[in-house]
């Protein structure tokens, strides 16, 4: 809702109760009358008792009964490699060191990066592909534990992008849009459906260690921000050391009753502002305060992972242990899923390989592999996983041909938007199945293209909301994740 018509709701209720309320206190209300007034003041109270909880979902949603309660984002930052982990290529060894014939690029653009060379030499995966699960899905020797889940996953081979730079493509990912401004997914997810958790946030994000030694790609709040949505539906981020959220603990010499009663005072006068103003920004900072001091309980239990048995750690690998890994986040978003909260994004970063591949790239699968078969496993032995959808994918893929010198043994791959490839499993996805085809070099989608918000859309359906009724109000628009284009629900893996 925009904020303006949010503000003269509140002074349409305010001037209802205390100046029509006020008024009619004077004057002798016949028996209809009061029976006219009667059902407005009950909707009144269950609007009031339905506000008791933290995060309540918006009026209406979901639009239907979703197969999907929370979602966990493993968000590959940097466009991990199609061609080494996913899409097998076998015909590709003859072409090795050859130039990309002139028909498969297609006079397409590319980056800045490569369009200076004199040559596009094919590179070939140096990795070996096996197939695994009754689905017989081709996966990369990098991936050894997330192949042993293939039949769990719906993975999507054509999906493709607009964007070719990072930080244009990371922002149409999480927003649908590559213009800044616009609210993330999981933001509005937390808009819509609000969260069961009543102590934590129902939107989290983490933002784990990375194992290559190339520079990573900067990470922008953007992704997990509300945009115009009210800055409540902001993603809340733990931090990767230290203490998760600083300053979780009260002061020397202050008592939780202490802050207790400050805060109390403190919503007080908040709420006296916001019956002068109507601001809901009020109401927002009325909600982080709340929600702060309850995290100060919450989230030393969540952290705590003394609780879990050794064999749950062993499923996650040995970095479960560390805090601000990858695998202690995978470990720490089940916790979370356990407990309520709604959204849980994980952002690995390096994966931007530009050159060494050899050296980078498995460093990076070996940080998450492990952790993201665990996490699909310790879901699923909890009952977990028909309920929570986790998602694995990055903002583009990477060009079959070779960035900077090329060996059988080494080489780097500049950004590709055109293919790439994302998997998604979990409540309201067919495992097992795998949806496009891309063409011989790995660069151009062939069969059944899949677009970011047709990604989105289906998201949005396996947890009860239909995209295209899911709006809100800015601009003078009815603002939508998946925005005003066609959209196509990915029908064949629901």
């Amino acid at each position: 809702m925009d904020p303006r018509l949010e503000l003269e709701l509140h002074q349409t209720r305010r001037q209802f109760f205390g100046q029509t309320g006020v008024r009619l206190g004077g004057v002798a209300l016949t028996a209809a009358g009061l029976s006219a007034l009667g059902p407005l003041v009950s909707r009144y109270a269950n609007a009031n008792e339905a506000e008791t909880r933290v995060h309540p979902p918006l009026s209406g949603l979901p639009h239907f009964a979703p197969k999907a309660k929370s979602i966990i984002y493993l968000h590959m930052n940097g466009g991990p490699s199609q061609i080494d982990l996913w899409d097998h290529k076998p015909q590709l060894a003859e072409q090795f060191d050859k130039d990309l014939p002139d028909s498969i690029r297609q006079g397409q653009r590319i980056t800045t990066m490569t369009s200076g060379q004199k040559r596009l030499p094919v590179a070939p995966s140096k990795y070996k592909f096996s197939q695994h699960g009754q689905c017989g899905r081709w996966v990369s020797e990098l991936l050894p534990h997330t192949a042993k889940h293939v039949d769990e996953l719906a993975v999507i081979k054509s999906v493709f992008t607009n964007a070719i730079n990072h930080d244009p493509a990371c922002t149409f990912v999480m927003t649908g849009s590559e213009v800044p401004g616009k609210a993330s997914l999981g933001s509005w997810l937390a808009y819509g459906l609000g969260s069961e958790s009543q102590n934590l946030p129902a939107f989290v994000v983490l933002t784990p260690t990375w194992s290559a030694k190339a520079p990573a790609q900067a990470l922008f709040t953007r992704m997990w921000s509300s945009g115009f949505l009210p800055t409540r539906f902001s993603g809340v981020a733990l931090r990767s050391s230290g203490d998760p959220v600083l300053y979780l603990q009260n002061p020397p010499g202050v008592s939780s009753q202490d802050r207790r009663a400050m805060l109390d005072t403190l919503n007080q006068m908040n709420q006296r502002r916001f019956a002068e103003l109507g601001d809901p920004e009020i109401q927002t900072r009325i909600a982080q305060y709340e929600m702060a001091f309850r995290m100060q309980h919450s989230v030393p239990e969540l952290i705590d992972m003394q609780t879990e048995s050794e064999e749950t750690l062993a499923l996650y690998g040995d970095d479960v242990k560390t805090p601000g890994t990858f695998a202690a986040s995978a470990l720490l978003a089940r916790r979370m899923v356990e407990r309520g909260v709604r959204v849980v994004q994980i952002l690995h970063r390096g994966w931007d390989q530009h050159g060494n591949i050899a050296g980078d790239l498995p460093a990076q699968c070996r940080d998450v592999d492990q952790a993201t078969g665990g996490l699909l496993q310790d879901l699923k032995q909890r009952g977990l996983l028909d309920s929570t959808l986790v998602v694995w994918g990055g903002e583009f893929g990477r060009t079959v041909y070779c960035q900077g010198g090329l060996t059988r043994e080494n080489y780097g791959r500049d950004h590709h938007p055109r293919c790439f490839t994302m998997w998604i499993a979990g409540g309201g996805v067919r495992g097992g199945v795998s949806v496009g085809q891309t063409d011989d070099f790995s660069y151009n989608v062939v069969d059944r293209p899949v677009n970011i918000n047709d990604f989105n859309a289906t998201i949005l359906h396996c947890l009860g909301i239909h995209h295209e009724r899911f709006t809100f109000q800015f601009q003078g628009l009815d603002q939508r994740l998946t925005g005003v284009e066609p959209t196509t629900l990915i029908k064949e893996i629901l």
